[in-house]
């Protein structure tokens, strides 16, 4: 794996963890969960042939830090962190964009409030749940998830969540992690350490987001919606899938789930690159 550039970003509030690499036009990843920049080591190398590729640690995430530790986080804030970020490395020209999961939901922002600074934007799997019919059932469970966090702490309350993601209800542990290769293992044991941070204060503000449908059907020629092909009738799913029917936009299928990312790296970036190769 290619040694980054790294660097540092001061922003309002925070100070932003980045990495560099490669050459060529901006490709800017914004990573979801607590994953971090490293969610991306996987494709970064093979995207650097063909891009400047910046992953960044979100803020709050790894060595992302906040000045206020107990801030609220809002998405139109990870958003503007983005548009920093492009401001940085890209500046006046209109870049590509990547967001996962949570991620996605602040790309989606970034869009809408800044279409000018973006060329394309593939979202995979942003859970925008406001969009669905039963959105009353998903503030439910969020409520859910905040009440069990703070009487019982963090284990049942990420049950609680993994619950309301699957598919059937099943309360069991997550399987967002099963048959990761051992260097992405090693990788998601070290970001433990931000799930309190993660369901504390992401899952709430995020996942609250109601998205412009209309201004996205407006900019839908730039926007490229994805999903994981294992992750049929999962709550990030069905939300993503929704809002491309709202839009009348084909849903793009990665391999694997929510996280083939990290489980099917090489495919992942194969199809990236397609997708930026799109008419």
């Amino acid at each position: 794996m290619t040694r980054p550039t790294i660097g540092s970003l001061r922003v309002d509030g925070a100070t932003l963890h980045y990495e560099v690499r490669g050459r060529g036009p901006l490709l800017l990843l914004i990573p979801g969960g607590t994953g971090g920049a490293a969610a991306f080591d996987g494709v970064a190398d093979d995207l650097a042939a063909m891009y400047t590729v910046a992953a960044y640690d979100p803020r709050g995430m790894g060595r992302s830090t906040l000045e206020d530790a107990g801030a609220e986080q809002f998405v139109a804030e990870h958003a503007d962190d983005a548009l920093r970020m492009l401001d940085l490395l890209s500046p006046g020209e209109p870049a590509r964009v990547v967001g996962v999961s949570s991620g996605a939901i602040a790309a989606l922002h970034l869009l809408t409030a800044h279409p000018e600074r973006v060329e394309r934007l593939v979202a995979h799997e942003p859970p925008v749940v406001e969009v669905l019919p039963d959105a009353s059932a998903h503030r439910a469970l969020v409520a859910r998830v905040q009440e069990t966090l703070r009487t019982r702490g963090l284990a049942p309350a990420m049950a609680v969540f993994a619950a309301g993601l699957s598919k059937d209800g099943d309360s069991g542990e997550p399987q967002a992690e099963a048959g990761l290769p051992p260097g992405a293992a090693a990788r998601a044991e070290q970001t433990t350490a931000g799930l309190p941070y993660f369901v504390g204060r992401i899952v709430p503000g995020f996942m609250s987001y109601a998205p412009d449908v209309h201004r996205l059907k407006a900019l839908s020629d730039r926007l490229v919606l994805a999903c994981g092909q294992d992750s049929h009738g999962e709550l990030p799913y069905r939300a993503a899938a929704f809002l491309a029917d709202a839009l009348g936009s084909d849903l793009l299928h990665f391999p694997g789930g929510h996280t083939g990312l990290t489980t099917h790296p090489a495919e992942f970036g194969t199809l990236l690159r397609e997708a930026f190769r799109r008419p």
